[in-house]
């Protein structure tokens, strides 16, 4: 799938709430300034967050609520985790229970944890596009379909 712009990353956001639910893991995978971000922020726009979104590079975790969001999000950027150990910490597999998960730089901890995520790869493309492959668990097949 090809993103002509920020926009384009923002409207699959948006496409992507549509069909998220409290459980999911959605992985941005991609360099610096690929589109991950844009990705998150259109898709918490659509769960009904108003104004823009802070990145989560510092925090490492922004949690949403309702009635900010419909259901809880995890924002979550991995980038400056630098040890597996660390991912204990912030308790993420209890807040899956009745959160939806997005994560950046996942890759950061070991492929298994991932698993049954819905791993999105952001490249680089002509024109300042993004290229955008999919690795789609059993759990996104139907979803995945009507994105």
């Amino acid at each position: 799938m090809q993103l002509a712009d920020a926009a384009a990353s923002a409207a699959l956001g948006a496409r992507l709430a549509a069909l998220a639910q409290p459980g999911d893991v959605i992985a941005l995978s991609g360099p610096l300034g690929a589109g991950k971000t844009s990705i998150a922020r259109g898709l918490l726009a659509a769960l009904g967050l108003a104004g823009e979104a802070p990145s989560p590079s510092f925090a490492i975790v922004q949690p949403y609520a309702p009635p900010e969001t419909d259901f809880p999000v995890l924002h979550i950027d991995l980038y400056r985790i630098e040890h597996a150990e660390e991912v204990a910490e912030l308790g993420l597999d209890e807040a899956r229970a009745d959160s939806l998960l997005i994560v950046e730089w996942p890759e950061r901890l070991d492929a298994g944890f991932w698993d049954d995520a819905l791993w999105l790869t952001l490249a680089m493309a002509p024109d300042d596009a993004r290229a955008l492959t999919a690795r789609v668990p059993t759990a996104w097949k139907d979803r995945w379909s009507r994105i």
